[in-house]
Formats: structure tokens, sequence, C-alpha cells
């Protein structure tokens, strides 16, 4: 009885693996939760005070904390995926990526318009995750699609 045998520690990595991205999990769940209760307080808190004026960038602040949040919830999809079907889906990666691009565009601050070099790094981002999305659902698709009867494939 080998110990070393490929099959063995093979086995082992992947027990591993899984342990280590449930505990990632776990601690990202409770991380989210805390962060949501943080920013709901906080964000009733000034409701109820009236202590802000939301257009003076609070507004903003908000946008940009709501959309951490749902972000670290796709990277959370992320990991329980990677745990259910034991591959990277990278079509939820990019999604995720392509969040988080939005997020920072979306939370500018005013004055950033006219810095063409950075814009123009936005826009070729958010072009190439699209492009690789668009070529994954594309894979996807022609995988899943069923063959033409009169086709013949030694063809």
């Amino acid at each position: 009885m080998d110990l070393f045998s490929d099959k063995r520690f093979l086995g082992a990595i992947h027990s591993y693996e899984r342990q280590l991205a449930k505990i990632l999990a776990l601690l990202l769940a409770v991380v989210i939760g805390f962060a949501t209760v943080e920013l709901l307080l906080q964000s009733g808190v000034k409701i109820v005070q009236w202590q802000t004026d939301w257009f003076d960038g609070s507004l903003i602040k908000l946008l940009d904390r709501l959309l951490l949040i749902f972000i670290a919830l796709e990277v959370l999809q992320n990991v329980t995926a990677y745990l259910r079907d034991q591959v990277v889906q990278i079509e939820l990666v990019l999604l995720t990526a392509l969040t988080a691009v939005a997020r920072k565009v979306i939370v500018l601050p005013p004055g950033t318009d006219n810095k063409a070099p950075l814009m123009g790094g936005f826009g070729l981002i958010v072009v190439g995750l699209a492009a690789a999305y668009w070529l994954i659902r594309q894979a996807g698709q022609g995988a899943n699609r069923p063959q033409d009867s009169n086709s013949n494939p030694s063809e």
C-alpha cells in the first residue's frame, strides 16, 4: 500500500482543495453578511437623521458599497459553483469581472470623463471581457447544438 501513489496523492490534494474552498466560502459569506448589515445601518442612520445630502457624493458611495456587495456575492457563487461542479465556471468569472469594471465606471468621480487614457482603458477592458464572454457562450452553444442529420462528419 503506497502512501504516495498517484491516486491517493491526487485524492488528498482534491480533498484539501475542497476543504479550503469551503472555508473560504464560509468566510466570504460572513464578510458579505457583516458588510450588508453595516450598509443597512449606516444608510438607515443617515435617512433617519437626515445627515446627508445624497447629491454631495453620498449616493455614489452608497452605490459603490452596494455594487461591491453584489460583486462579493458573485464571487461566492463562483466558489459554490466550483464546489458543486468541481470546475471553474469561466462564464461566472467573466460576468463578475464585467460587474467589477461596471462598478468602477459607475462610481468614477466627476472630472474623470476628460481623461482619455483612463476611459480608453476601461473601454478596452469592457470590450475584451464582453468578447471573451461572447466567445465562451458561442463555444458552449456549439457543444450543445444537435448535429444535422444530413451532414456527414467525415466530409
